[in-house]
């Protein structure tokens, strides 16, 4: 992680002084744990709710011996930070109990005592025994399936007990942790999650007041499927999940430019160009529907070509053929 001016310039550096520096540090430090033992100092605020207890986390973090300016454990070097579960990949207390309390966007630090860290025997060689290690944490984003999970195992009895903002609400949670995968380049495992939703979704019945509710929630799934199912090479798939979207929206560039992308994969480039042209109606600036016509321009000169050059072949063969018959 790239730490702030303000952190850096107070990061425990090697010295006869860093134990005051972590002296000095914890005065000014909020008791989040009530015995300090998980000190916190926000560095940059967060916005919306805290964590819940059962979320899935998207953090960076770096950890710090008091000794040492340099981490002794980060994840800031991947690209994408892993999705941890809190209560199973986390296993620092005091990490958990701070995040509980950290908020989307929030970036700040903490001092973990060590009985909320690796406590009285450390973590040899890295960690010694008894150490106090200092985190910065930036919580890029939460995910709670735990709800989800529990709604999606009862029957569709139970299901239908709950009022529909229940069921709106799990197919979010259940769309937003696919897109997380879909992030990851987990394509099977986003089309789970999305399916999933789908099916919620398809299986509740609504009076007519509310079925714009269902139907702006199923077309937002629809969509990722489609593209989900291109990701996959199944563009069969993906052309069905698309028609299924204009069903709801006729006109929605989106769902238009995947129907459009799948027929090019399966070379039917009439019905593509179709699709594209009417996507292009819709947003006639929009970069990759633009780009997407002109491939399926070269696509098309291509076949044409090759259409050609079969047809001369073919009448080459029969007229050899007839040459060496006659008498």
């Amino acid at each position: 992680m790239n730490t702030s001016s303000r952190s850096q310039n107070e990061m425990p550096v090697a010295g006869a002084d860093c134990q005051s520096q972590y002296q000095r540090l914890s005065q000014k430090m909020l008791d989040i744990s009530g015995d300090r033992g998980v000190l916190k100092d926000v560095i940059r605020e967060g916005a919306g709710d805290l964590v819940t207890r059962e979320a899935s986390v998207l953090v960076k973090y770096s950890g710090y011996l008091e000794h040492m300016d340099k981490p002794f454990d980060s994840n800031c070097f991947r690209k994408t930070p892993r999705l941890m579960k809190l209560g199973e990949d986390i296993t620092l207390w005091g990490m958990e109990l701070g995040l509980l309390s950290m908020r989307r966007g929030e970036l700040a630090r903490f001092l973990f005592k060590p009985t909320y860290a690796y406590g009285a025997l450390g973590c040899p060689p890295l960690i010694p025994p008894n150490a106090t290690v200092l985190f910065e944490i930036e919580l890029l984003d939460f995910l709670d399936s735990a709800e989800s999970d529990k709604f999606c195992a009862l029957s569709a009895e139970q299901q239908d007990q709950f009022p529909l903002q229940k069921v709106l609400k799990v197919a979010v949670t259940e769309k937003d942790l696919g897109n997380y995968l879909f992030r990851q380049n987990r394509f099977y495992d986003a089309k789970v999650r999305y399916k999933r939703a789908l099916l919620l979704l398809r299986r509740r019945l609504v009076p007519p007041e509310e079925q714009h509710l269902v139907e702006a929630a199923k077309l937002l799934l629809l969509l990722n499927l489609s593209l989900v199912y291109l990701k996959l090479h199944q563009p069969a798939t993906a052309l069905r999940y698309g028609e299924q979207a204009l069903v709801i929206d006729q006109k929605n560039a989106k769902a238009l430019f995947r129907c459009g992308q799948a027929c090019v994969l399966l070379t039917d480039y009439e019905q593509a160009r179709d699709f594209l042209v009417r996507a292009q109606k819709e947003q006639p600036f929009n970069h990759d529907i633009n780009n997407e016509l002109k491939k399926l321009a070269s696509y098309y000169r291509d076949y044409m070509d090759r259409q050609k050059e079969m047809c001369h072949r073919m009448f080459a063969s029969h007229e050899n053929g007839s040459t060496v018959g006659e008498p």
